[in-house]
């Protein structure tokens, strides 16, 4: 009877540790998509600003040339 009592109490522990394990993957199975959307989203941000900061030295490269242009003919 005493064995019995003993396999129980370790089969409900052992129960429990599994219910905590599903329950930690699944959490981590959450984070772990909310983390890789959260990426993706950032490395579109940076493309975007990668992009961004390409346009505005272009042009700022144009206004130096013009102005050193506009200088020469002076």
């Amino acid at each position: 009877m005493n064995d019995n009592n003993n396999e129980n109490t370790d089969l409900g522990a052992l129960e429990s540790r599994v219910d905590e394990l599903i329950s930690t993957v699944n959490q981590l199975k959450s984070e772990n998509s909310a983390l890789r959307n959260q990426q993706d989203s950032l490395v579109n941000e940076r493309a975007i600003l990668i992009e961004k900061t390409e346009q505005a030295r272009t042009r700022i490269e144009s206004m130096i040339s013009r102005l050193r242009a506009m200088e020469t003919r002076a």
